[in-house]
């Protein structure tokens, strides 16, 4: 289908001024432009159906700033998407008015804050405000409390719990919300386990204090500082671990994960709090994930603490640092299992319960009443002195 000469000669004055940005307007049909000096606009007026019109217009409009007459080429699609656009291109993906376009710019680890300011104008959306914030330099500029306020003003929205999570942990980078944000965030969070598990992922060890009833270091956190301070200050991981997990932040964590796995939506947030658990101690199992069943996991757990304990020619550096740590204070050995075995939280622990990945809600809390409820025993033994 040919444009109209009116549409057609309107359409290259906004290209021959050398437009920043352009966004098309499907339902109104309009095209956008954007310019140092503002925004200009193109009344469409089509002489056929608007879907073909609508190819025609992005035909020109490519052909002129690409010098490709087919819009969006396929190929650079897969550049795109595959992170291989060089960054000298990215100014011209922000000028074909294509949604894809777009999002394979906001995307680019070659994205600027004035590139990223003409991609918002071009499409505001979460994913895209996701995908910016998540690039460092871009959260730190002026453009990062603009996505986290869109963020937060759309998360009520938000239907799919890995888009919740990965929101609230994009949102509390530092500097993007006023405090009096994140707190009211954080109250909203009771209810919402993907919200509070992006809390976690974002702040194991500063979130809000949960008033009216904050976390209280654990009765034998001051002694346990007294006797594992020299071998967290000569860098043993675990000692630091151990005192981590006594202190206020770390008894906030725990009592925000309990809440978590109380009752876990879907299979989506228990995997999430799972590989949460795993980051979180992870100084305890440095070798990764294991992959281990419930049974496997706490026979693993138990051994391998009792095996650190005797030393032997073979010791690997974290059966050392376990070691140390029970020398200076033996009565840890319950909560050193703790530690490894939720180190060890994985897919593996799900695998055997439920089969079908589509299981959720009610039933889905039944099956794997076993899993949480062990993991949550082991998070009590944190919560609790070592006697």
């Amino acid at each position: 289908m040919e444009l109209s000469s009116e549409d057609s000669f309107r359409l290259n004055v906004l290209l021959a001024n050398k437009p920043l940005a352009i966004r098309i307007d499907e339902s109104r049909l309009v095209v956008h432009g954007l310019s140092d000096r503002g925004e200009a606009k193109v009344q469409l007026n089509p002489t056929g159906r608007p879907e073909p019109y609508l190819r025609a217009v992005r035909e020109l409009i490519s052909g002129h700033i690409l010098g490709s007459p087919g819009g969006y080429p396929v190929y650079l699609r897969r550049w795109t998407r595959m992170g291989q656009m060089r960054d000298q291109s990215l100014e011209q993906l922000l000028m074909l008015g294509e949604p894809e376009a777009v999002v394979a710019a906001v995307g680019s680890p070659g994205l600027t804050e004035e590139l990223a300011r003409r991609a918002w104008w071009a499409m505001e959306d979460a994913e895209n405000a996701r995908r910016m914030l998540a690039h460092g330099h871009i959260a730190t500029s002026a453009m990062g409390p603009v996505l986290a306020e869109y963020l937060l003003e759309y998360l009520p929205f938000e239907t799919e719990s890995d888009r919740m999570m990965a929101s609230v942990r994009l949102m509390m980078q530092p500097g993007l919300l006023p405090e009096a944000q994140r707190r009211a965030l954080w109250q909203k969070s009771g209810r919402k386990q993907a919200y509070l598990l992006g809390f976690l992922q974002a702040l194991p060890d500063a979130l809000p204090e949960v008033l009216p009833e904050p976390a209280e270091p654990r009765a034998d956190a001051a002694d346990l500082e007294r006797r594992l301070a020299a071998e967290r200050d000569t860098g043993n991981p675990v000692a630091a671990l151990l005192l981590r997990v006594a202190g206020a932040p770390g008894q906030a964590y725990l009592k925000t994960m309990a809440a978590v796995l109380s009752k876990p939506p879907n299979q989506d947030v228990l995997s999430a709090a799972f590989d949460c658990l795993r980051d979180y101690f992870a100084a305890i199992r440095q070798d990764g994930d294991p992959g281990l069943a419930m049974a496997d996991l706490q026979t693993e757990a138990g051994r391998y603490v009792d095996a650190a304990a005797d030393p032997g020619p073979m010791s690997d550096p974290t059966s050392n640092q376990i070691r140390a740590c029970l020398a200076a204070a033996p009565e840890l050995r319950e909560q050193l299992i703790a530690m490894r075995l939720l180190s060890g939280a994985s897919y593996g622990l799900l695998r055997p319960l439920l089969p079908d990945p589509t299981t959720l809600g009610s039933l889905m809390r039944r099956k794997i009443a076993p899993v949480t409820d062990l993991l949550q025993s082991q998070i009590d033994r944190l919560r609790t002195a070592a006697s």
